[in-house]
């Protein structure tokens, strides 16, 4: 893969900033047991976390707008946890790392198996697609800059119409 010739900036990356917000064990098995359905305190505790470290990884997830608190529309008195459209979007990320556990890891998939609820039929893997859907491995990807992008698009010609 090609690379830009000046070190990776971390202030220009979006990684060390989801890697400060999920980037250890406990916060991604909780966000896989509310993708789950999981919802309230002592249900996410049945995951085998210690209460204290669950407390302080939901706050944390909800400072991130990760995770929504809120009371709970029949009891008050109780509060639950709901994703939250930022936290959604966290999925993929998910599945790509289950993919990976289960190939390096495991060796087999794991179970429950994610499916398309039209089809019920288990999803693709993850990939790495082109603007135009292709697949591309990873000898196909290179860095570059934005501002490099954008004057590449000024100088593109426009395309003909079909």
């Amino acid at each position: 893969m090609e690379s830009l010739h000046e070190p990776l900036d971390a202030e220009n990356c979006g990684l060390p900033m989801a890697l400060e917000v999920m980037g250890e064990r406990w916060s991604f098995l909780l966000l896989r047991a509310a993708f789950n359905g999981l919802t309230h305190f002592e249900q996410f505790v049945g995951i085998g976390i210690a209460r204290n470290i669950l407390a302080n990884r939901l706050t944390k997830l909800v400072e991130h707008g990760i995770l929504l608190r809120q009371p709970q529309e029949d009891d008050r008195r109780k509060v639950i946890y709901r994703l939250t459209e930022k936290g959604i979007e966290l999925l993929p990320a998910m599945i790509a790392l289950r993919e990976w556990g289960e190939k390096h890891g495991l060796g087999v998939p794991s179970n429950p198996v994610l499916i398309d609820k039209r089809d019920r039929r288990p999803i693709a893997p993850v990939t790495i697609r082109a603007q135009d859907g292709r697949v591309l491995a990873y000898e196909d990807l290179a860095w570059a800059d934005w501002a490099d992008l954008a004057r590449d698009e000024a100088t593109r010609p426009a395309e003909e119409p079909a």
